[in-house]
């Protein structure tokens, strides 16, 4: 317990720096996505690479099955929770809570937290928790938004996107148990040690945007509460009637456990539905997130 508690400090903190480098305009709105698609184009893919090709095979390979099954049954009901909970709101903020219901900013806090917690192996099996988020994001999540059914360009969008072509190579690297050499070893690995910082300092530039008075909005209140309680309580209780490990009950719950995918703001404003309500739900869920995850911790590990 006393991990998780030096760790969620040290994680608020990091938030706190990328907080202050965007309100004294350190860091301009133009840097900031460049930042961010630094850490999801190249650091993130790094970081998967480096879990895997690190990773004891055997150790993970009952508790990555049960993490994958428990992580494509989640994502499938959080589909099904979103058209039955959120059906009321008007057709611009009903569409961004049904994609914001099933995708999580994951990718950028939970594999932090699962590093911090449980190391390499942590991060692999977030990484393969991730894997169905990542291929519902691009194939549901845009049909949700744009109306398209061109699941041939959503294929090829999954397919290309650099995390999943990370997790393909990493895993194939881990089964056949490859060895790089150090001459690449080395840059991997300092690129993957940039992980944690580089993507709290994205989410402390994310809550720079937010006024007092958003929090006032009962109904992004109602909605966090749903992200980052309700779902992954779901996820527990089921957990607990499986016979799965600690290690892979954790993961599987924290991660269902973060916050609103900072993707649902880009896509709303790209497909001309309520970005600024999109924001909030984004910003709000974030910043509760961070004792909502210290608590999943302390129950987690105890």
């Amino acid at each position: 317990m006393k991990e998780s508690l030096f760790l969620e400090f040290a994680i608020f903190a990091l938030i706190g720096v990328g907080f202050l480098v965007r309100k004294l305009d350190i860091v301009s709105v133009q840097g900031q996505k460049s930042i961010t698609n630094l850490v999801v184009d190249v650091i993130l893919p790094c970081n998967i690479l480096k879990a895997f090709l690190t990773a004891d095979v055997d150790a993970i390979r009952d508790d990555g099955l049960w993490v994958f099954g428990i992580s494509l049954a989640f994502h499938v009901f959080c589909i099904l929770y979103g058209r039955l909970v959120f059906r009321r709101p008007p057709e611009g903020t009903r569409k961004c809570k049904r994609f914001a219901a099933m995708c999580s900013n994951a990718g950028f806090m939970g594999i932090p937290v699962a590093e911090g917690l449980f190391g390499l192996e942590g991060i692999a099996l977030a990484n393969i928790f991730l894997i169905p988020m990542r291929v519902f994001m691009w194939s549901f999540g845009i049909a949700v938004f744009s109306g398209s059914r061109d699941w041939k360009g959503t294929v090829k969008k999954v397919l290309t996107h650099p995390c999943i072509i990370a997790v393909v190579l990493g895993i194939a690297g881990m089964l056949l148990r490859v060895k790089l050499p150090e001459l690449i070893m080395k840059p991997l690995n300092y690129l993957n040690a940039c992980n944690t910082a580089m993507s709290m300092l994205v989410i402390g530039m994310i809550l720079a945007r937010i006024e007092p008075k958003q929090f006032l909005d009962k109904s992004v209140l109602f909605f966090s509460a749903h992200r980052l309680i309700i779902l992954p309580a779901i996820v527990y209780g089921v957990c607990l009637l499986l016979p799965v490990s600690p290690t892979a009950r954790a993961i599987s719950v924290l991660l269902a456990a973060m916050p609103v995918a900072v993707n649902t703001s880009i896509l709303a404003e790209k497909y001309g539905h309520d970005s600024l309500y999109t924001t909030k739900l984004v910003v709000v869920s974030t910043l509760l997130s961070i004792p909502t995850t210290a608590l999943w911790s302390m129950l987690l590990l105890r």
